[in-house]
């Protein structure tokens, strides 16, 4: 039921969460033939905005239409629009071909599109097996399978290539624009910029949920200043010819390099060969989508640096005394001597020396005479 253009339209599309602005004043639209890139950060707004498109929420202010009516009014919804909204909406235990052929009873399509469809997304040799052991990127394959089970018009995707191979990315990428071809429409929304770059004619940036730009890429790159990296042999000498010819804006490099804006590899090569200037290489560099994208958008949930680690105080070890048993045993230790004046008596319990006579003295006491007389 192609009787529309397949274009989309959204004109000053609002929706208020409580106090918290989702999409503020979002207008663009999507031409048939082409494939429009849907870019912003997370928090940006954009699967509010398709759900508004799809009908799933109501919007605060403003209109979102498909063929110029709501999708709600389409009639026969499906086979107008596809959409992959998300892909979790398998039954576990339900085989990916018993899944296609319930949503084929739904909206009026013979089981034989099941198959093509299957085949088409490259499930064909796992179409009997149930979904819930399907990884992700077998789900998002199926998940497309499904929105293109009615032919549509229109297809709406957020973030299809993600939990894609880099071989299911590049299927992708050469299906939607053979899509786009055929004169229908095709809105994709991403973050994964480098690769939407490769897949896109037309691109709307949005941040904060308000419009940042809307036009085709090559627009948008051209808009940005591009430049040439210069290897020469002498710098100086190639910065004084390039000046002296007007041959666009110059600037040397941090590396040896010469940096030259607003001129082209021929205008930068005849300068040099005519100067003199011996030339090693030219290297061409253009601003790619993911350098203007972070331009246009804010960070809103941008987060800090690690902050540094701080040194843990070292705390010192109690010395545990050692048992008494443990103790390294150390040199004898001799018992004090007499004190002068000491006279030493027998020892309890121990007899008197039947030789000594009573009151004798020990010779060489101070004080006392020894055994030659007195000194």
């Amino acid at each position: 039921m192609h009787d529309g253009s397949g274009r989309i339209a959204v004109q000053n599309l609002t929706k208020q969460f409580g106090t918290v602005p989702a999409v503020q004043n979002l207008s663009f639209a999507v031409e048939p033939g082409s494939v429009t890139g849907f870019l912003g950060p997370n928090g940006a707004g954009k699967t509010t905005t398709l759900r508004m498109l799809l009908g799933l929420v109501t919007p605060t202010s403003g209109a979102a239409t498909i063929n110029g009516r709501p999708y709600t009014q389409l009639g026969n919804p499906a086979r107008v629009v596809g959409s992959v909204l998300e892909n979790e909406g398998f039954h576990a235990k339900r085989t990916a071909r018993n899944h296609l052929r319930v949503y084929a009873a739904a909206i009026g399509v013979p089981d034989q599109r099941v198959d093509e469809m299957l085949g088409l997304v490259g499930l064909a040799s796992a179409a009997d097996r149930p979904a819930g052991g399907y990884s992700l990127g077998m789900r998002q394959r199926l998940s497309l399978a499904t929105a293109l089970l009615g032919d549509p018009q229109v297809l709406v995707l957020d973030e299809p290539s993600n939990g894609l191979d880099p071989e299911g990315i590049a299927w992708l990428r050469g299906f939607l624009q053979s899509f786009a071809k055929q004169g229908r429409t095709v809105l994709v929304s991403s973050h994964l910029l480098s690769e939407v770059e490769q897949m896109i004619d037309q691109v709307v940036i949005v941040s904060a949920g308000m419009t940042r730009y809307y036009g085709p890429l090559e627009q948008l790159r051209a808009s940005q200043q591009s430049r040439v990296l210069v290897q020469p042999a002498d710098a100086n000498a190639l910065v004084t010819a390039l000046r002296e010819a007007g041959v666009g804006e110059v600037q040397p490099a941090h590396d040896g390099r010469v940096a030259v804006a607003n001129a082209n590899v021929q205008q930068i090569g005849d300068a040099a060969a005519k100067a003199g200037v011996a030339v090693y290489g030219m290297e061409e560099e253009k601003a790619d989508l993911e350098q203007l994208f972070f331009q246009m958008t804010s960070p809103q949930y941008a987060g800090g640096p690690l902050p540094p680690q701080q040194p843990v105080p070292q705390q010192p070890v109690p010395q545990q005394p050692v048992p008494p048993q443990q103790q390294p045993p150390g040199p004898p230790q001799q018992p004090p001597g007499p004190p002068p004046g000491f006279q030493q008596g027998p020892q309890p319990g121990q007899p008197q020396n039947p030789y000594q006579a009573p009151g004798y003295q020990q010779p060489g006491q101070q004080g006392q005479q020894g055994w030659g007389g007195g000194q």
